[in-house]
């Protein structure tokens, strides 16, 4: 796999994707991300539409058609808040992320959580009152396109605490 950008190319930008699988982090460490930049959080989960949401609860992926909308309004939502926002969404495809940096019409940089599938198996088993299942890792993982050297992108490995990674993140964006 080629290596992400470095970090010269980030300066100026306002709108960050917290991405990767169901379970990763991304809401976690999306806020605390927001906080320690001075920005503010949203949560892609909120702006899928209740079918979605009923889809998921039942255990079934969601289809690109189910997703373009909710990754438009999303892309739309992050870039119409002032200053920083940090935005979590699991942006899982090089052409969801294509869509939702369309859809802000505004430079995005995503911030890809990596993590083992038993890793991630074991935060979402401990977890409660999230609408996704467990059982939908598999299809998350089959999903997951990572990030590549062309795209506006990094990495950063989550089996650590939450301040260490934010840490991790902090020091390739703004060096």
């Amino acid at each position: 796999m080629a290596e992400l950008q470095s970090t010269t190319d980030f300066q100026g930008i306002r709108l960050f994707v917290v991405m990767g699988v169901a379970g990763c982090g991304k809401s976690t460490i999306g806020a605390a991300l927001a906080d320690t930049l001075g920005g503010q959080f949203l949560d892609g989960d909120e702006f899928h539409p209740e079918s979605n949401i009923e889809k998921m609860s039942r255990g079934d992926p969601l289809t690109d058609d189910d997703r373009w909308p909710w990754l438009e309004r999303f892309g739309y939502e992050i870039s119409q808040r002032e200053g920083l926002v940090v935005g979590g969404c699991s942006a899982l495809k090089r052409a969801y992320r294509q869509r939702i940096t369309d859809s802000a019409g505004l430079p995005v940089l995503f911030i890809y959580l990596k993590g083992s599938r038993e890793l991630i198996a074991d935060r979402m088993g401990k977890r409660t009152g999230h609408f996704m299942p467990t059982t939908l890792l598999d299809s998350q993982f089959a999903t997951l396109e990572v990030p590549s050297a062309d795209e506006r992108a990094i990495a950063v490995d989550i089996d650590s605490t939450t301040d260490q990674i934010v840490a991790a993140i902090t020091a390739q964006i703004r060096p």
